[in-house]
């Protein structure tokens, strides 16, 4: 992780909407959240500020989300922080931010789902966004394309993970890994994806959906990739019932093949939630101690259904 230059604090927010934005200047400032590639900061009741502070890439994420993402809100079932501004580099701050709507709820690293009605309300988050994404989309940095291409990082998280004693049974999960990239390959036409579906990203209430955010990574592809977050989301026994609830671009429930991939890249991505949470627990720059639990859980889950 690299980190912002600048120190970003209430008072740099406020300057920030006054050079640029100054209709919104007289709102009240107070942080939100510190994530892996923005901060975020409250803007009054209603709207946020996300600048980027921790990863070089996070620039072109941003923007990505302040192209794409309005344009797809309106035909989605539950509240995405829509952007609203753009704040372009300048003096005061080098790199690009977003004024946003705000999204309540708890990230579900902290306040997890624990209703079983919560497949059925990502079922139909899933089911909306899934559709078939124009020309032009920006790529997703790897994800939602072959699993094989990505054996070699599996491989090198598991190894470590395992190192760590936090993978019990490593040869398991890695049957988990083999199985999906031995499924044939979506053959449908790229949807788009949120492709970040971690529980960080994903806002509750009362143990179900109410939200979903960080849309950085936002891109087209196999829709495998967010099916993943079924296992990494939902409480034991809720997978079922998602996958009865959901429906992909043709219509129709989500075939054997896609769902073995998506149990691959759960296991792929539980594996990096481990080694963040890992981080987080020996107080390394970048962990998150809420992302070990959740992490195991999917591990777990994946395991015990091979």
């Amino acid at each position: 992780m690299t980190t912002s230059d600048v120190a970003i604090t209430a008072d740099l927010v406020q300057d920030l909407l006054r050079e640029q934005h100054p209709d919104l200047a007289h709102l009240p400032v107070r942080l939100g959240a510190r994530g892996w590639d923005n901060q975020l900061w409250r803007l009054g009741d209603e709207l946020a500020v996300r600048l980027p502070w921790a990863t070089e890439g996070a620039d072109a994420l941003l923007r990505k989300e302040h192209a794409w993402l309005p344009g797809l809100a309106p035909h989605l079932p539950l509240p995405v922080p829509v952007p609203q501004r753009l704040g372009e580099p300048g003096a005061l701050f080098g790199r690009p931010w977003v004024v946003t709507t705000w999204v309540p709820g708890e990230p579900a690293d902290r306040a997890p789902l624990t209703r079983l009605a919560a497949a059925d309300t990502l079922a139909g988050f899933l089911t909306a966004l899934h559709r078939p994404a124009p020309d032009g989309v920006p790529s997703g940095r790897g994800r939602g394309g072959p699993l094989a291409d990505h054996t070699a990082g599996f491989e090198h998280g598991l190894a470590e993970a395992a190192g760590h004693g936090l993978v019990p049974d490593p040869d398991a999960v890695r049957a988990v890994w083999q199985d999906a990239v031995d499924a044939p390959a979506w053959d449908g036409p790229a949807v788009w994806l949120h492709a970040d579906l971690h529980p960080a990203n994903v806002l509750t209430s009362g143990g179900d959906l109410c939200g979903v955010v960080d849309f950085g990574d936002l891109c087209a592809g196999d829709p495998a990739y967010d099916l993943a977050g079924a296992w990494r989301l939902l409480p034991d026994g809720a997978v079922d019932r998602f996958h009865a609830a959901y429906r992909g671009p043709d219509g129709r429930p989500a075939d054997a093949a896609t769902r073995r991939r998506a149990r691959g890249w759960a296991a792929a991505t539980a594996l990096g939630g481990l080694l963040v949470g890992l981080a987080g627990d020996e107080g390394r720059a970048g962990g998150k101690s809420t992302w070990g639990p959740p992490a195991r859980a999917t591990l777990d889950r994946l395991v015990v259904t091979a």
